[in-house]
């Protein structure tokens, strides 16, 4: 697993998933969509934190420099 989740898409990562949750917290987002959106999260959150997405290898990407 060659990593290809570089420091600025990490922060943007992490900010987004934070930004999830707090929507979550807050009563902003419910229901069904909030479950799809925490998912979306916790998935942005171990692929930050690992560095790596299977997405990015799919295509082909790499963030990290």
């Amino acid at each position: 697993m060659k990593k290809n989740i570089g420091a600025a898409d990490k922060i943007i990562r992490i900010l987004i998933a934070v930004a999830i949750g707090v929507s979550y917290l807050t009563g902003l987002i419910s229901g069904n969509l909030a479950v799809v959106f925490i998912v979306l999260a916790v998935i942005l959150l171990v692929t930050s934190f690992i560095n790596f997405c299977p997405a990015y290898f799919v295509l082909g990407i790499n963030t990290k420099k």
